[in-house]
């Protein structure tokens, strides 16, 4: 298989392909549940994996992702009337419930119980909802992530539009070479990075050394810079399949993470995951997350799109990349990144790239979800599924030099669930 080949493969998720077939096999976050407040409120237009569906809670508040299009005249149910358990289309009245099942066709009622549109399964956990898109005999137990399960005053989520394909964000989240220049203005100035002498050590060693081991979930991809001859300082990134990446912690500040689910081949959710397993957000921790700092942003207002964003260069500011206020001119850690990647164009032309040993965990992830998904397709095991799996930890730490990552830092990556993070 050639690089072009193998591009196609990996980046494509729609129905019948294998990336989408394997990432049907995950439970997926798919809204926020404040998107969906209470029973019979407004329905919500989602797009999953190149599917267009219609998310609503019913009268007894029980979740429903359906066909967004009702099957008398493919109207969307967008426009639908909430009531009674269910959605009722507003051209001719057809009714559906949360299993996509017609309850009401008025024009014919004997005939109600032979349509049905197609329906996934939903759960709300961690203020998420989440759904099920692959084959019913074989759904996996629910989401068991760290960010998911801890209390909601430990927890702080969001997500915003990028307008690239999921793989260049994916491969963007277990890139820490870039941190040191894209980042580095950030490391400085941002308040949730802030006291780590971890910054210290990023910008004193810009040329950091990777190390990749294999995990059940996935792959653990370790940077490690000097400090002074006998110890290093190691930033260890889970990158849990299919598509999770766990951002090493800096000081005493919260943990994150992403998930990069698939809209389209296109378009992606970046959804940003911050949280401290042992304790509270504190009011300021929370405060700078909602105006936008850390890996958060801020938005349009009304949507998820970023207000920095393509349209409009995304605030580039000359003046402050040539001062060295910001290195690439783009403010906040989540543009920045955002930025590069839909640079790159709607899906890159890996077939082009020029690699080195730094990008040793993207060559990795990438050979780890080809055999993924052939495995899906012969009925072997795929990564990920298993709820010890799921709750890895990323961790940052300073080891003496010989002392191996996988050793040193395994209390920190695999700790008892809300035990007190391992940082520098």
């Amino acid at each position: 298989m050639d690089r072009r080949e193998e591009n196609e493969l990996l980046t494509r998720t729609g129905p019948g392909t294998m990336m989408g077939d394997l990432f049907r096999r995950y439970w997926i976050p798919a809204l926020l549940a404040r998107e969906l407040p209470g029973p019979d409120c407004q329905p919500v237009r989602v797009e999953l994996l190149g599917e267009r569906l219609i998310a609503f809670r019913d009268t007894e508040g029980k979740l429903g992702l359906i066909d967004e299009f009702c099957a008398h005249r493919r109207v969307s149910l967008w426009f639908a009337r909430s009531e009674e358990c269910g959605l009722r289309c507003a051209y001719h009245g057809w009714k559906y419930d949360t299993t996509g099942q017609c309850v009401d066709l008025p024009s014919h009622p004997d005939h109600a119980q032979r349509i049905r549109l197609k329906s996934y399964p939903c759960l709300e956990q961690g203020e998420v909802i989440w759904t099920y898109m692959g084959p019913p005999e074989l759904q996996p137990a629910p989401p068991a992530y760290e960010w998911s399960l801890v209390p909601g005053e430990r927890r702080f989520i969001s997500k915003r539009l990028q307008e690239c394909n999921y793989l260049q964000a994916v491969e963007g989240g277990i890139d820490s070479s870039h941190v040191a220049f894209l980042h580095g203005g950030a490391l400085r100035n941002d308040p949730l990075l802030a006291g780590s002498k971890g910054n210290q050590y990023t910008d004193q060693d810009r040329a950091p050394v990777f190390e990749i081991e294999e995990f059940s979930g996935g792959l653990l991809i370790a940077a490690r810079r000097m400090i002074d001859g006998e110890r290093y300082y190691w930033r260890i990134t889970p990158w849990l399949a299919p598509f999770y990446t766990l951002i090493p912690p800096r000081g005493g500040n919260p943990v994150s993470g992403h998930a990069w689910v698939p809209i389209d081949d296109e378009h992606c959710w970046a959804w940003s995951l911050s949280y401290h397993p042992r304790r509270p957000l504190t009011d300021r921790e929370r405060a700078a997350m909602e105006a936008g700092h850390g890996i958060h942003v801020r938005y349009v207002p009304g949507t998820f799109v970023p207000q920095a964003n393509k349209a409009n260069d995304y605030l580039m500011d000359r003046n402050a990349q040539k001062a060295g206020i910001l290195y690439s001119g783009v403010e906040g850690i989540g543009m920045q990144d955002a930025s590069l990647q839909e640079s790159m164009g709607p899906i890159v032309d890996r077939s082009l790239e020029n690699l080195v040993s730094t990008d040793r965990g993207i060559v990795m992830m990438r050979r780890t979800l080809m055999r993924a998904a052939t495995a899906n397709r012969s009925g072997g095991e795929i990564p990920g599924l298993d709820v010890t799996a799921q709750q890895v930890r990323s961790c940052a730490i300073e080891l003496p030099c010989g002392t191996p990552f996988q050793e040193g830092a395994r209390a920190g990556l695999f700790p008892e669930l809300f035990s007190e993070p391992v940082t520098v």
